[in-house]
């Protein structure tokens, strides 16, 4: 497991956003920014619910979410945010949200 970048919630747009069509979200680039923050602008019909959406998360990049996510209550189903790229949100026992990413190899 290898720490990967932050998550923080806005309402404003940002410069570089990109469109996540599965989750209805714009992101940024965490890899352009000096501290790995990734923003994340939600539009009104995402299909995002709960904690994933209204709290900060840290995530994680991982050999296997599946492995990873072992023991801990599921927040949104792993799914294909890009092209080689899947993610998974769930909850530390200590409720942090925590997204594991699983790059295509």
């Amino acid at each position: 497991m290898q720490f990967s970048h932050i998550g923080v919630i806005t309402d404003e747009r940002k410069e570089g956003e990109i469109f996540v069509e599965a989750t209805r979200v714009w992101v940024t680039d965490f890899a352009q920014h000096p501290f790995h923050v990734e923003w994340l602008r939600y539009e009104p019909d995402s299909p995002v619910t709960g904690p994933v959406r209204d709290q900060p998360h840290v995530a994680y990049r991982v050999d296997s979410i599946a492995e990873a996510s072992r023991g801990m209550k599921v927040l949104l189903e792993p799914f294909q945010a890009l092209e080689h790229l899947r993610v998974g949100f769930y909850e530390s026992s200590d409720g942090a949200v925590i997204e594991f990413m699983e790059f295509d190899t």
